[in-house]
């Protein structure tokens, strides 16, 4: 009996190792602006998965009181050192507003639902009500339709995706003036980032909002048990992330030669686990990561939770609040934050 206790409990370890090495690996990879392994960025998608293997394999050491829990445990804490808290406290309360306060709104539409795959009636107007309910002083819009703005007339200011492009349409709407604005061409794809300089009272700021490569997955089960399927999943998984890099290199190129204060707003794709967001965020203040709460989900991957829409703030900006919103009106959910402008002060 205490023979076949120690089988398993080598099997159990060599499960262990593995498991507490690719957390530690995806963890390196992830501060690295290039994909040596490509197939190895995939691990990305599933970095609170192999957290929770740790911790399981962490408590079922520790019940056998054996010193092989220190594997997990060091895997756990490298992990947290590298990729951050994934899970928001919540916020303080929200100080007195100021008139340098600036509620920003960042929302994969998905058309406005004009495709009409989600099968609820007035969807795409259903939006625009909560657009107005919450009443951010800038949207920024993934997946936008055109025809919308009418429906958004508290904002005397907009900047779309050039018609001439033939993209997917971003759009970023703005209560105050647009002085400039721009769009950068992503080679070989439908994805668009566009950007608005912003005169906000005395100063002028800088508004990305991006829209990176879609994964394209319809979550199945077919996708990840047939053998074929799975494996054009997996290679459309590994091109993404190939895309992704380029488009988020070609973002922090244009992004450092900003001379405006800025704010980075949409759809990565990816999650804060992924170099992609580490590329993009760069020196930035995560919003959520500052005063949001929960896991802060932002879309539903076959039943799992992530987090792949962001509001990415300047430092000279002082968050005072994040929101995620639970309302099914999209294939993603919007999130907002309030900030504040350190230079109003």
């Amino acid at each position: 009996m205490k023979k076949a206790t120690s089988i398993i409990d080598r099997i159990v370890y060599v499960i262990n190792a593995l498991v507490a090495v690719l957390l530690i690996v995806t963890g390196i990879l992830s501060y690295m602006p290039l994909q040596i392994v490509s197939a190895l960025s995939v691990l990305s998608l599933v970095v609170p998965f192999l957290f929770l293997l740790n911790i399981l394999f962490l408590v079922y050491w520790g019940i056998k009181l054996k010193r092989q829990l220190v594997l997990s445990l060091v895997a756990i804490v490298l992990g947290y050192l590298m990729f951050g808290p994934f899970y928001g406290l919540g916020n303080d309360p929200i100080p007195k507003k100021e008139s340098s306060d600036l509620k920003i709104m960042s929302y994969n539409v998905w058309g406005f639902n004009k495709n009409g795959w989600m099968k609820e009636p007035g969807v795409g107007d259903s939006i625009v009500e909560l657009v107005k309910k919450q009443d951010p002083d800038i949207f920024c819009v993934q997946e936008h339709s055109r025809a919308r703005y009418q429906q958004l007339k508290q904002y005397p200011y907009r900047s779309e995706t050039p018609h001439a492009n033939k993209r997917a349409t971003q759009a970023i709407f703005s209560k105050f003036p647009i002085i400039s604005s721009g769009s950068l061409d992503l080679p070989g794809t439908q994805n668009n980032i566009i950007y608005a300089d912003i005169l906000l009272r005395k100063d002028t700021i800088r508004v990305y909002n991006l829209h990176l490569q879609s994964f394209k997955i319809r979550p199945s089960t077919d996708n990840f048990s047939d053998g074929e399927k799975s494996e054009r999943t997996y290679k459309r998984l590994v091109h993404t992330f190939s895309k992704q890099l380029e488009q988020a290199e070609i973002f922090r190129t244009h992004f450092e030669n900003s001379s405006y204060t800025n704010i980075v707003c949409g759809d990565l794709n990816n999650t804060q686990f992924s170099n992609i967001y580490k590329i993009v965020k760069g020196d930035l203040q995560d919003t959520f990561l500052e005063k949001g709460k929960g896991f802060g989900r932002t879309y539903d991957f076959w039943k799992i939770p992530l987090r792949i829409d962001y509001i990415l703030a300047d430092p000279k900006f002082e968050v005072l609040s994040h929101q995620n919103f639970d309302e099914r009106l999209s294939d993603h959910y919007p999130v907002m934050a309030t900030l504040r402008f350190s230079s109003h002060e």
